[in-house]
């Protein structure tokens, strides 16, 4: 029996694998009407511990990102592909990724964002329903239809990606701070953009 209220999945067997590998349900979290939504592809452990995506070092690294750009976490929707921890950390599979689909269609049609980020390579595909080298493309804007909606995605490395390669790193911050600036929340941020005046 699945139940979904609102944006929460509070109840879902679809996904046999995930069902025994998870200890809860990792839904989004951010404003439920966020001009920005971050998406990733599925709850690492730490996220099935805390239930919140994006709460271990890859989201230290995110949320470094989003202050240099004048965000907050608060600011911003962050959401997963997947909503339950595969074991091991593998990737998602096919399956997987489509079981969860319906829900996150709902979530992106009740939260209506400005723009989308893909963080890495599998969100990235699942949304743009093609392969993806994710290194070249990111920073690349596309359009991409979920449910029977369009949106417009900006495709980013995953934040982790900045730990294993320092190279990455002022890369991934460029994006984030495009994100800002696509999504109409850059000029909001305290006066920033006011500084060209001087």
């Amino acid at each position: 029996m699945e139940h979904m209220e609102g944006l929460c999945v509070t109840d879902c067997e679809r996904c046999p694998d995930l069902v025994e590998s998870r200890s809860r349900i990792v839904n989004g979290v951010g404003p439920d009407d966020a001009d920005l939504l971050f998406l990733g592809e599925a709850p690492g452990a730490k996220e099935d511990e805390g239930g919140e995506p994006f709460v271990g070092r890859s989201g230290t690294v995110l949320d470094d990102a989003l202050r240099e750009a004048g965000l907050a976490r608060a600011d911003v929707r962050i959401t997963n592909c997947v909503r339950c921890r595969p074991p091991e950390n593998r990737d998602p599979r096919s399956e997987e990724l489509s079981n969860c689909r319906g829900y996150l269609a709902r979530e992106f049609e009740l939260v209506d964002p400005e723009l989308v980020v893909t963080l890495g390579k599998v969100p990235s595909q699942h949304l743009l329903d093609r392969g993806v080298a994710i290194t070249k493309e990111a920073g690349s804007v596309a359009d991409a239809r979920l449910g029977d909606q369009s949106y417009r995605v900006l495709l980013s490395v995953h934040p982790a990606a900045t730990l294993y390669d320092r190279g990455q790193r002022e890369g991934f911050f460029e994006t984030i701070s495009r994100a800002a600036e696509l999504s109409g929340l850059a000029d909001s941020s305290s006066g920033q953009s006011s500084l060209g005046d001087f």
